[in-house]
């Protein structure tokens, strides 16, 4: 509904002015979006894009575009939604492979410390290229290394330079997890360990990845949810904010 509309239906007595407020502030009947969220945590509100069709994400979009977002963030977006919505946003930046579609047009100022984000094998890489993603887009420098999983562990010793520089490090593991545990024994860094749901019949869909990260005997290790890249990504964030901003 317009706002024209809106305020003829005040001047018909149609509407209270607290129902056209509403209304007009958040016109859309399927979502209730939280315009003041940056202001009170410093993040915006992130669209989840699974199981929400891409006319409903396009209109959250333009409804945040309307309220003059400077920074929307759209996960798990589908090759088919984004075949759609890119027309309509062409501001928008997809990244196919962590299913992130972002939009920036101020940067978020850019905080002190680095986020190293490890990915075992090629397999977890959409989950790790969204917590690499998320990170970046909420202003930090990150340091990505892939493809460092036990079965090979002498490529992880290769890559331990760049992870040691890190003030935290995000573990993204499928299979049996053993990697967050390895790095936590090897780093005085705090360690947020994702466990992926690639693997074979025994790994049920991630969930002895998450057993083995949950019982780690490693120190300074935090485990969230299977395939949580965002979850880890802002965490991560949340964690370099500690030091501070550039």
């Amino acid at each position: 509904m317009k706002v024209i509309d809106i305020l003829q239906q005040v001047k018909d007595n149609q509407l209270t002015i607290e129902e056209a407020k509403q209304l007009i502030e958040n016109p859309i009947d399927y979502a209730n979006i939280d315009y003041n969220r940056e202001k009170r945590t410093g993040v915006p509100e992130v669209i989840y894009g699974a199981g929400k069709t891409a006319a409903q994400i396009a209109g959250i979009i333009q409804n945040m575009f309307d309220h003059q977002a400077m920074h929307i963030l759209v996960t798990k977006v589908n090759q088919e939604k984004y075949e759609i919505l890119k027309n309509q946003f062409p501001e928008f930046i997809y990244d196919q492979d962590a299913k992130t579609f972002i939009y920036q047009k101020q940067e978020f100022e850019k905080n002190k410390g680095r986020i190293a984000v490890v990915c075992a094998g090629t397999s977890d890489l959409p989950v790790a290229k969204e917590a690499v993603n998320v990170a970046r887009f909420l202003g930090n420098d990150v340091d990505f290394v892939c493809d460092v999983g036990v079965a090979g562990i002498h490529r992880l010793f290769n890559k331990m330079d760049v992870i040691k520089q890190a003030q935290v490090i995000v573990v993204v593991a499928g299979m049996e997890g053993a990697l967050a545990s390895v790095i936590g024994g090897l780093t005085d860094k705090p360690i947020i360990a994702v466990p992926t749901s690639v693997g074979y019949g025994a790994n049920f869909q991630g969930l002895s990845a998450l057993l083995a990260m949950l019982n780690s005997c490693a120190s300074g290790m935090s485990v969230v949810n299977i395939d949580n890249g965002f979850g880890a990504g802002y965490m991560a964030h949340t964690i370099n904010c500690i030091g501070g901003k550039k």
